[in-house]
């Protein structure tokens, strides 16, 4: 497993920070982040976080919670697929106690229980596990989902809560005879936080809805608390209090009661996580840090400083590359032989922008916030919300089309940006899209690749698990990525969803994230990036029929995950790594593909002699 190796900044991270935890005495945050470390921050002072420890996984960090009985004790949990277990001092370097090691997919939560001693860690492997924490013996399992596991809480009695994308919510008593209390909705759960005196349950649904359950999981109350997803939720320690963090850059202040108090809206804000403790509440970020709000007027006290530039989507018009950023801005490189002058920085949004599209002069972005911008000589016209963070654009039938988290495709008026229509096709995020003949392409978490019009879809392949991202060549050939470590590529019909022959390529040993097609559709050559960092490419030989197993030939590695790819011409393939790194590669006569040019996004950003200020139209 290969490491993040990002350049470490003096304070702050990297990349945006994932989830945020206070200590039991509320003085000590510990704040996780994308670029695989942990930073403890002295809140004495919460209007000046002073940063005291810096320690890192070899993956991102997902999650952290400090251990209820010995304040020094820190436990994380991480994409490497493994569980810290830390002892953390005031000043200076965190001692690594244990690693525990059992789980074959992402950590994404854990949680102590009251004796200070056993862990509950959670995985996208749907399993959760109960560990000694000191000595490392695995006690055995005490739920499991049907889907990623996303989030665990341990309540002051003992009472464990998992929360998954296949909608369960249960609740367990290890240790005891209890049967596990389970409840199901339809949409995803991401969130769950116990009140402070245990009697009650809050969870964060994909709907948008806040519900608060009893301990046997009874309905006390329903709050819908956006239109977008409601992502993480954590109570005042008198529990009259709770915040909830949700996909729409909002941070909401609510009464145990359900009523509204107070409703924060910050681009910057990743509300993937948020805690509270000593009259603030803390949430994390997509800059360099995390923000800390006043919980009695939300006022913000502090936040981060410095924008990440983490690249997410890629679009082109053949004169410049633009790359879409996680601080909103979009930068625009001269691709070779076009006399564009020095890149550019156009500044698109104010929060992070997860796709793009382009039409000539004109640049489309979806972003977090679940807008679409569209922007022409420096002037920016923005949608309504559409309801969710939109992860994926294209241009298919004189719209612009944009697929969101929560599974809709909505079709914009390209020069209005007027929402003209919107299906639900898939039961999961529209990751990615790409135009076609007669339509377009869609990929989702659903585990489907699709094609057709925004009113007739159909359903191309499916994989074993999420789909990243589809790419299409002349019309005639597809691709897809996904998370079940493999890239599809069939030969396609003369009608929508007609497929005449597919076959699977042997991906790395985690998900492939992005894919590009090259070459003709009688001889394509497949690229794809992956969360092991590689950029691999195959030389498809349709003779071979469905009956082959073929590997890789790695073209390039990053320091961090491959983000994003785009097809420039039959020849040539622009990716992107989230350490900042971007690439030109291309075809050889022989076939083979060789990396032409590199640049740095940060240094480009940096060195830009021309800012595209941005007037709003």
């Amino acid at each position: 497993m290969r490491t993040i190796n990002l350049p470490t900044r003096r304070t702050g991270q990297s990349a945006p920070v994932t989830h945020v935890a206070f200590g039991k005495e509320g003085r000590r945050l510990a704040s996780c982040s994308y670029d695989g470390t942990v930073l403890i921050w002295d809140m004495t002072d919460p209007g000046q976080p002073r940063q005291t420890v810096r320690f890192r996984h070899r993956r991102l960090v997902n999650s952290s919670a400090w251990n209820p009985v010995e304040p020094e004790l820190l436990a994380t949990a991480s994409a490497d697929k493994t569980v810290g277990v830390w002892r953390v001092p005031d000043e200076g370097r965190a001692e690594l106690l244990n690693v525990l090691a059992r789980h074959t997919d992402d950590i994404n939560s854990v949680a102590w229980m009251p004796d200070g001693r056993r862990l509950i860690a959670v995985s996208e492997d749907g399993r959760a596990t109960l560990w000694d924490a000191l000595d490392g013996r695995l006690f055995g399992e005490v739920g499991s989902h049907t889907a990623h596991c996303m989030m665990v809480s341990v309540s002051p009695q003992g009472l464990v809560a998992t929360v998954g994308e296949d909608g369960m919510v249960a609740v367990s008593a290890p240790g005891t005879d209890h049967a596990p209390v389970v409840r199901h909705y339809e949409s995803s759960v991401e969130g769950c936080a116990w009140s402070h005196s245990g009697g009650t349950l809050a969870i964060a649904r994909d709907d948008g809805v806040v519900e608060l359950l009893t301990s046997a999981l009874q309905p006390l109350r329903a709050i819908q608390v956006s239109r977008s997803a409601a992502r993480s939720v954590a109570w005042a320690e008198d529990d009259n209090t709770f915040v909830v963090g949700a996909y729409d850059g909002s941070l909401c202040f609510y009464e145990a009661n359900g009523a509204l108090l107070h409703r924060v809206h910050d681009p910057r804000i990743w509300p993937r996580s948020v805690a509270v403790a000593r009259g603030v509440a803390v949430v994390g970020s997509f800059w360099s840090g995390p923000h800390v709000f006043d919980l009695a007027s939300a006022k913000e006290i502090s936040g981060p400083s410095t924008p990440t530039h983490g690249p997410n989507a890629f679009a082109s018009n053949g004169r410049e590359l633009f790359v879409g950023c996680d601080s909103g801005r979009v930068l625009a490189i001269g691709l070779d032989g076009v006399a564009t002058g020095a890149p550019r920085v156009l500044d698109v949004a104010d929060g992070p922008i997860l796709s793009l599209a382009a039409h000539g002069d004109i640049l489309y972005a979806g972003t977090y916030a679940g807008h679409i911008v569209r922007h022409e000589a420096g002037r920016t016209r923005e949608s309504s919300q559409v309801g969710a963070p939109v992860p994926s654009l294209c241009l298919a039938g004189g719209r612009v089309m944009g697929g969101t988290y929560n599974g809709e495709i909505v079709a914009l008026d390209p020069r209005s940006l007027e929402i003209v229509g919107r299906r639900t096709p898939h039961a999961g995020s529209v990751k990615s899209l790409a135009p076609g003949s007669g339509g377009f392409f869609s990929a989702a978490t659903d585990r489907t690749v699709a094609a057709g019009s925004l009113d007739d879809r159909h359903t191309l392949w499916q994989h074993g698990n999420l789909v990243n991202a589809v790419a299409v060549l002349d019309g005639e050939v597809a691709a897809s990525a996904s998370r079940d470590h493999t890239v599809k590529v069939g030969r396609l019909g003369a009608t929508p969803g007609e497929v005449r022959q597919v076959q699977t390529l042997l991906g790395p040993d985690e998900s492939v994230k992005c894919v590009a097609l090259l070459g003709s559709p009688e001889s394509p050559v497949v690229l794809a990036g992956s969360y092991d960092f590689g950029l691999y490419a195959w030389n498809v030989d349709w003779s071979a029929g469905a009956r082959t197993l073929t590997s890789g030939t790695t073209v390039a590695e990053f320091t961090q995950g491959v983000s994003c790819m785009l097809a420039l011409d039959a020849t040539r393939v622009a990716v992107a790594g989230w350490d900042g790194r971007v690439l030109i590669a291309g075809l050889a006569p022989d076939g083979t593909v060789e990396v032409h040019r590199t640049w740095d996004v940060i240094s480009l950003m940096e060195s830009a002699s021309c800012f595209d200020d941005r007037v709003t139209a």
